[in-house]
């Protein structure tokens, strides 16, 4: 029974990632910074930001390496902390 559920869950997972690359294949899927940072151009032409990065990878793939590392490891934790809930659930059971 879990199987299943966690089969159909995963499934409509799959659906929510896919559906908007089906229903509008040809558009661009920009990250949010990327938008807002249009939008803060598009309504304030003169604005200044009030501080630049310390750090600038020097191209797209390693900030896309660098914001995969910081994911993976967020999940990493993420899943420790669940295992180690459940761990304690079941040694509270015994």
């Amino acid at each position: 029974m879990k199987t299943k559920q966690n089969l159909i869950l995963i499934g409509i997972v799959i659906l929510l990632a896919i559906t908007p690359l089906i229903i509008n294949p040809n558009s661009e899927y920009k990250g949010a910074d990327g938008a807002a940072q249009d939008q803060i151009i598009l309504e304030y032409p003169d604005y200044e930001p009030w501080f630049t990065p310390f750090f600038e990878p020097a191209s797209g793939e390693i900030e896309s390496f660098f914001f995969s590392m910081q994911a993976a490891i967020g999940a990493g934790f993420i899943a420790y902390f669940f295992g180690r809930m459940k761990g304690r659930q079941d040694n509270a059971k015994h």
